[in-house]
């Protein structure tokens, strides 16, 4: 009961049985509930947790590559598929182009992508399978250059007969530019080498070796190109396999010689330059060959036509043997000379004529001449530049005259003007005085009234006078 305390209860007797407890009730389970992204979040980590590294042999299908630089593909074999994804940075790495149905081994990890919950391959690395990724990229790439036409023989140019400038895409470090100087200097001495160095192995050996076959190109004057290197291993002549190398060959604007490696190796280089040399040193001797067979057939003709003039002359020879046997012929050597002294006597006779001819006319000249030079436009222009001089030289002292007896008559004028002038009375003290409004001279004093004001005009200055007193003078006192 509530409130009994248990110290209250009976004790079991010894021996009794005790009584049966009562029957636990069913655990019910909780329930989980999980949302779509923490279930795929689980997924995800429990995946990335058991499966690292994988390595997966299967066959590509659906393979495309986004303008991002990223590639998806679907490996299959038999019985499944999964969806894969290679991100640029890897994409990069590829020596060869995936492509639909390539049997191919995969490295890469398991990856979740959650907006469609979907699992997929990461791929980090790729290579075909049973065939090495550098000779799967050599056969794709001279499959889509052969494609193109970029390994036509019609296309092909052939080597100048004497080039003058010859340039080298090489690297300065290796045997093959010391073999092709050395061939050059003793087969062909007067030819200039235009050398540009470029990286031959590498991984940026290609892209180098583009922009010096771009460069060279550029040069005025180069008439062919040698591009090469000495021998190696796939891998080092890996630079000469590139597309870039190949389009810059097939860009070249004179002909290129391809020197790759031994007579063994076969590059991509070799297929599209316009020749192919097994050798650094063969390429050298192919420049050179064209001057060669040039010279030896300078030689051949030069023998051929100095045997055609000696069996020419020798025809005519026997001919005049023949001539001077026949009668009709006999002294033709005095018809000669008779022909010979008449041509004699014509050709004096004709110098006289002409000599007589020649005086003739050099006295009609010399008379002409002198007729002309009596017309000369010189000589009277002489004569009147003369009486021009006197002409002038009369007119300036007419002009002086008349300027001195004008200015001698001027101060004549100006002497009795100036003595005539009432300045000069007033400069010698006298004055002259004026009315109020200065209207009218006051000759007399009777023209003034006391207390008007007159104006007296001095040598100097004006004065302004009032007038007091008026006083006329007695015509007694003059």
């Amino acid at each position: 009961m509530p409130g009994r305390d248990l110290f209250d209860l009976p004790f079991e007797e010894h021996g009794a049985p005790a009584a049966p407890e009562p029957a636990a009730a069913p655990r019910v389970p909780r329930r989980t509930v999980l949302s779509v992204t923490e279930l795929t979040a689980a997924i995800r980590g429990t995946l990335e947790s058991t499966f690292g590294d994988l390595w997966i042999e299967a066959e590509i299908s659906n393979c495309k590559v986004w303008n991002t630089g990223h590639m998806y593909l679907t490996l299959k074999d038999g019985g499944a598929q999964i969806r894969a994804v290679m991100f640029r940075s890897a994409v990069r790495t590829l020596r060869f182009t995936p492509e639909d149905g390539l049997h191919v081994i995969a490295r890469g990890r398991l990856a979740v992508y959650d907006p469609k919950g979907e699992y997929q391959l990461v791929c980090e690395h790729m290579e075909p399978h049973g065939l090495g990724a550098l000779q799967l990229a050599f056969e794709q790439l001279k499959k889509r250059l052969a494609a193109e036409g970029l390994f036509d023989h019609a296309r092909k140019r052939p080597l100048p007969a004497l080039p003058r400038k010859i340039g080298i895409v090489t690297s300065l470090d290796g045997a093959a530019v010391r073999d092709i100087i050395k061939v050059l200097g003793r087969r062909h001495p007067d030819a200039h080498l235009v050398i540009r160095p470029a990286r031959v192995q590498g991984s940026a050996a290609a892209a180098d070796l583009a922009r010096a076959l771009r460069a060279i190109a550029r040069v005025p004057g180069v008439d062919v190109i040698i591009c090469g290197r000495g021998g190696g291993s796939t891998e080092d002549l890996q630079a000469f396999n590139e597309e870039v190398v190949a389009r810059a060959i097939a860009a070249s604007p004179v002909p290129v010689i391809s020197a790759v490696g031994h007579e063994v190796d076969v590059t991509i280089a070799d297929f599209v330059a316009d020749l192919r040399a097994p050798t650094p040193s063969a390429a050298a001797e192919m420049v050179v060959a064209a001057k060669d067979d040039f010279c030896t057939r300078i030689d051949r003709l030069t023998h051929r036509l100095a045997a055609a003039a000696r069996q020419g002359v020798q025809r005519r020879r026997a001919v005049v043997h023949m001539l001077l046997t026949r009668r009709g012929l006999a002294g033709w050597h005095a018809h000669v000379a008779l022909r010979g002294r008449h041509v004699s006597e014509l050709t004096h006779q004709l110098h006289t004529c002409a000599a007589g001819r020649l005086a003739r006319q050099g006295r009609d000249l010399r008379a002409l001449t002198q007729r002309l030079e009596a017309l000369d436009p010189r000589r009277r222009f002489s004569s009147l530049r003369s009486r021009l001089g006197a002409a002038d030289a009369r007119l300036h002292a007419a002009a002086l005259g008349c300027r001195r007896r004008a200015d001698t008559r001027l101060r004549v004028l100006a002497g009795r003007l100036e003595s005539m002038s009432p300045l000069a009375v007033l400069a010698r003290g006298y004055a002259v005085c004026w009315n109020d409004d200065r209207t009218r001279v006051l000759r007399r004093a009777t023209d003034a009234a006391p207390g008007s004001q007159v104006h007296v005009r001095l040598h100097d200055g004006e004065l302004a006078c009032d007038v007091r007193t008026v006083r006329a003078d007695d015509p007694e006192d003059r």
